[in-house]
């Protein structure tokens, strides 16, 4: 039986893309799979390939491009090239990457959407701060100047999406939510044009046509 695979990084990454399927009424994935972060995530990802060989089988990635989204795609393009995959191209599709099922072979349809925007450096928390109400820009930009001032800040540079979104999700009239509780709950927007984006991808993906 054809199944439905989307591989993502971590917990945050799978209940913030359920909470984004249900959102647009994507109804049916067979599973979203985390990894404890992105080298687990790539390692996964020609096994996944190996074992999705039933007719119609799709696997989905969702992986953050920290700082480097050239290095990121090209590690990406790498693993498709060497798990059979003709033609992959040179930067990935700004609307989310599709590759058809190669003919002659049984690898599955696959899709790859970068985080943020398959464009620019960032994580999972870049892709959030699109989801913020215009309502919540003046209480966003304190948030960010909160961070930007801390007397001592013991998170690095890297992570200074979280700190921000964290300390925006614990000024709201229901406190520190987790990510795709906020989502349910609307404090973030998931009808905005960013996650607008990233749900046609997955729809495309997964049901096409």
């Amino acid at each position: 039986m054809a199944r439905k695979i989307l591989m993502v990084e971590g917990t945050d990454d799978e209940h913030v893309l359920k909470h984004i399927c249900g959102a647009h009424k994507i109804s049916h994935l067979d599973e979203v799979k985390s990894h404890g972060g992105d080298v687990r995530l790539l390692n996964a990802i020609p096994v996944q390939l190996t074992l999705s060989r039933e007719e119609g089988d799709v696997v989905g990635i969702v992986i953050d491009a920290d700082d480097n989204p050239v290095a990121r795609w090209q590690s990406l393009r790498d693993i498709f090239a060497q798990a059979g995959y003709p033609n992959v191209p040179r930067q990935p599709d700004q609307n989310g990457t599709i590759l058809e099922s190669p003919s002659g072979t049984v690898l599955p349809r696959a899709g790859v959407w970068i985080m943020p925007d398959n464009k620019t450096p960032g994580i999972l928390e870049d892709f959030l701060r699109f989801l913020v109400p215009d309502s919540q820009s003046a209480l966003f930009a304190h948030a960010e100047h909160s961070v930007a001032t801390v007397p001592e800040r013991l998170f690095t540079e890297n992570d200074t999406p979280k700190s921000v979104i964290h300390t925006w999700l614990a000024w709201q009239e229901e406190p520190g939510k987790p990510y795709g509780t906020a989502i349910a709950a609307q404090f973030m927007d998931s009808q905005l044009p960013e996650a607008q984006m990233l749900a046609s991808w997955l729809r495309q993906l997964f049901y096409p046509g």
